[in-house]
């Protein structure tokens, strides 16, 4: 019987019976690690589908949904949607569990559960909150982005003007459009990438992403809204940024407040 279990958040295998016991024995995974074989109505810890006497958990409504199956149920008509707070996908309500204000889908359910019996602190509607550090990071690694991009596009303006034109209206005109160009790209990277992934590639690269309140997807028009709270935050001297620091429950800096937004692990 081929088995399969959760490995770093992750699904894996499948493996035999000997092969999982012999992950037990090393120590790859614990008697918390959830594992699942064909015929169990859904995810158990190891030491209960697998101790003797262990009995496999009761099957739970669209808990064993393999994930060909929970997207053709989810264009059932009349079927009611809701998106899942982990991987922000959209299922009908009937093949996802509760917990807490929002649902998570079949497939997230292992790794969420997983994230449960190693003790993450997660808040009641299922989001883990990013770090402070993890936040930070993303920002640096972003503005080092649009800072190597911003410095091309001054460098072609730097070719294209000369030393005599400095002065002269053109010049000023050129400075005016270097600014606004660097500013709607700014602007434009954001509002794409967090409409579009929930993430930038700053913090794509530590692994964490903005949500809305509930765990689901942030439109374009609130990440749009979002750059321009985020500019507010800076122009106070960096204090909105630091509201994250001492918000120890759900660590949201000033323009996550404007917006209604919280950045979590993704």
């Amino acid at each position: 019987m081929n088995w399969y279990y959760v490995d770093q958040g992750k699904q894996a295998g499948p493996v035999d019976d000997l092969q999982l016991d012999a992950l037990r024995a090393s120590g790859r995974i614990t008697d918390a690690t959830l594992v699942w074989k064909e015929g169990m109505g859904n995810w158990a810890p190891y030491r209960q589908a697998r101790q003797p006497g262990g009995a496999p958990a009761p099957a739970t409504s669209g808990a064993a949904l393999a994930s060909s199956g929970a997207a053709g149920a989810s264009t059932r008509a009349g079927a009611t949607q809701v998106t899942c707070a982990q991987c922000g996908g959209v299922f009908p309500a009937e093949d996802t569990i509760r917990y807490g204000t929002v649902n998570v889908c079949a497939n997230c359910k292992p790794v969420f559960l997983q994230k449960l019996a190693e003790g993450a602190k997660l808040h009641p509607a299922g989001l883990e909150y990013a770090t402070i550090w993890k936040r930070f990071l993303a920002m640096f690694a972003d503005g080092i982005l649009l800072w190597i991009v911003g410095a091309a596009l001054g460098f072609g303006l730097a070719l294209v003007l000369k030393e005599a034109d400095r002065g002269q209206p053109g010049f000023w005109i050129s400075q005016v459009v270097y600014t606004v160009v660097g500013i709607g790209l700014a602007v434009t990277y954001e509002t794409l990438m967090i409409g579009a992934y929930g993430a930038t590639l700053g913090k794509m690269a530590v692994g964490i992403r903005v949500v809305t309140a509930e765990g689901g997807k942030v439109s374009y028009a609130r990440a749009c809204g979002r750059y321009f709270a985020k500019m507010l935050s800076q122009m106070i001297c960096l204090i909105g940024y630091l509201m994250a620091v001492f918000d120890k429950e759900e660590r949201r800096a000033l323009h996550d407040r404007i917006c209604n937004t919280r950045v979590v692990v993704k």
